[in-house]
């Protein structure tokens, strides 16, 4: 993927937001990387997310990926926003019910859920997709002894292919998730499943996510649709009423542009599958990244600058803690990356090649590498764009580096309102957490 190397700072919202955050001391050598949060921005994506789904007739409800930002006040932000949650874990579902959001209002999807799990989600109306047949036999079983409150669904994962990064595709021939559709025998036995158990009432796939063109989503989509046709059409009857079509919606990385947008998703799925929007249908989704990665920056101080063989390097408090994805695979997961200085101005010079390094030990934990910025000197600070969606929620815990804070923000024409989103774990917390 290609990146912008020349961005310069804005001077918008989130300009404004990264100045005000230097000039208040939100990052300091006290706490030396915080994130932050557009909280403007979430609203106004969630908006646009219910514009682009809006066709008449069509019952529509969007849950976020808990895993994108598990963080309690960023779901409840979205939950007034109209948008429920995804949960993949306990954790996520406490996170989510922490928040407020209301379980008609929460989906349970996870390839490994225990009894328990499904037990809870059953009893508290949550919707369950089911990974596999022996979970689905496990659900048999709960639902003999206690007839389920919460809609029941079936992932199945379309085979259609991979995208440009193989590790985040889940809709190829050998995907851990969901039952495989094009394996000899599976289409008949879906359909039998459903025919069998009046209680299963959905269909879900998730075909999406970073590097997958919106064809092969759609295409994803078009195929469990016409899974649904063919078991209505055994029962003589709407036996499937609710299709889960999932996230995954890609990202760009490389500018402040939005594309693809919600929009230009919805208009691929109605060329591709009609029969999706005539009302048929519920429509369930579950973005995450597209929802979140926008609204987010990684804030983080210059504790040295030094060079070696020629390269300067500047050395700071953002690294594999926090950009695990980005250290690990930065082919796949580039950043955009503004330089400012100690008094919140973005800072000048001519563009000078650069590694941004952070602060675990071993050689690789890199943020960008030779990238050109005006030349960084000691104190100055990083701001790594683009990093709303899982930079706060896969912390690496490397050198025991503890969690940074959060904060969410609000800015205007004439200010920035900032409140705390999660607080900076302290050496005692992760005292506790190792054992001590």
């Amino acid at each position: 993927m290609s990146i912008d190397v020349h961005t310069s700072p804005m001077s918008g919202e989130r300009g404004q937001a990264i100045a005000a955050a230097i000039r208040q001391r939100l990052v300091s050598a006290d706490q030396p990387v915080v994130g932050l949060i557009d909280l403007n921005g979430l609203r106004r994506a969630a908006a646009e997310l219910h514009a682009a789904f809006g066709f008449p007739g069509v019952e529509v409800r969007h849950t976020f990926a808990v895993k994108a930002a598990a963080l309690v006040p960023v779901l409840r932000h979205l939950w007034r926003a109209g948008i429920g949650a995804e949960v993949a874990s306990p954790g996520e579902l406490a996170i989510a019910r922490a928040a407020g959001i209301s379980a008609g209002h929460t989906v349970l999807d996870s390839p490994a859920k225990t009894e328990a799990e499904l037990r809870e989600a059953l009893e508290l109306g949550i919707a369950v997709n089911a990974d596999n047949p022996q979970e689905l036999s496990r659900l048999d079983a709960l639902v003999r002894r206690a007839p389920a409150v919460g809609p029941v669904g079936v992932r199945v994962n379309a085979q259609v292919g991979a995208g440009s990064i193989g590790a985040m595709s889940t809709a190829t021939a050998t995907s851990k998730f969901g039952i495989a559709l094009r394996d000899e025998g599976a289409e008949e036995w879906l359909v039998e499943a459903f025919l069998k158990r009046p209680w299963l009432t959905r269909l879900h796939t998730h075909t999406g996510s970073q590097g997958v063109p919106l064809a092969l989503m759609a295409e994803g989509v078009a195929a469990v649709h016409a899974l649904a046709e063919k078991i209505n059409a055994a029962a003589g009857r709407r036996h499937i009423t609710v299709l889960d079509i999932g996230g995954g919606l890609p990202v760009n990385f490389s500018s402040d542009v939005m594309t693809p947008t919600f929009r230009d998703y919805a208009q691929t799925l109605r060329a591709a599958v009609p029969g999706l929007f005539d009302g048929r249908y519920g429509i369930v989704t579950e973005f995450g990244r597209s929802l979140a990665a926008k609204q987010g920056v990684v804030l983080a101080r210059v504790e040295y600058t030094k060079s070696a063989g020629g390269r300067a390097i500047a050395v700071t408090h953002a690294g594999a803690q926090v950009a695990t994805r980005t250290v690990f695979a930065p082919e796949s997961w580039p950043l955009r990356v503004e330089a400012w200085d100690a008094a919140g101005r973005p800072r000048e010079g001519s563009p000078v090649p650069q590694d941004i390094a952070g602060p675990c030990c071993f050689a690789g934990d890199l943020v960008a590498r030779e990238r050109p910025l005006p030349l960084l000197e000691q104190g100055d600070l990083v701001a790594l764009l683009d990093t709303g969606a899982y930079y706060f929620s896969n912390h690496f815990a490397y050198n025991s580096l503890p969690r940074p804070a959060v904060y969410g923000y609000t800015a205007d024409e004439t200010s920035v309102r900032f409140e705390i989103l999660r607080r900076p774990q302290t050496l005692d917390e992760l005292v506790a957490e190792s054992g001590g």
